[in-house]
């Protein structure tokens, strides 16, 4: 079982950046591949990016390809999401979810564990 708290969302203009933040709880938090979704109003929830337990290994959706950089503390059991240049089509919550199964999957199915989300919005 692990318990994760997303933190780090706002209000920031278009050009802007924002540093996500994920806290987990649980000694397993190493073990598990973890991800980012989000989830825009009326809009289904999407995935982001997702790193592998050991952080060697990092995947993108095309929208964020570029722009965004996942990575993780296993030693603070934290993952972070580094935005850089979002854009108002960016503007969602935004959930971390973890795997201890190790799937490294793209699929909201693929976590069995999520978070509350923080919202980021972004101005134009």
């Amino acid at each position: 079982q692990v318990q994760l708290v997303e933190s780090g969302g706002g209000l920031v203009q278009a050009g802007g950046s924002l540093r996500l933040s994920c806290a987990a709880s649980g000694r397993a938090f190493s073990g598990y591949d973890m991800a980012w979704f989000r989830q825009a109003p009326g809009k289904e929830r999407e995935f982001v990016a997702v790193i592998r337990w050991s952080g060697g290994t990092t995947s993108y959706a095309d929208s964020g390809e570029g722009r965004f950089t996942i990575s993780r503390d296993n030693a603070k059991n934290m993952v972070y999401l580094q935005m850089n240049s979002l854009k108002p089509g960016d503007t969602a919550v935004y959930y971390c979810a973890a795997d201890p199964s190790r799937g490294f999957g793209t699929r909201t199915y693929n976590y069995p564990y999520w978070g509350q989300g923080t919202q980021v919005t972004v101005s134009s």
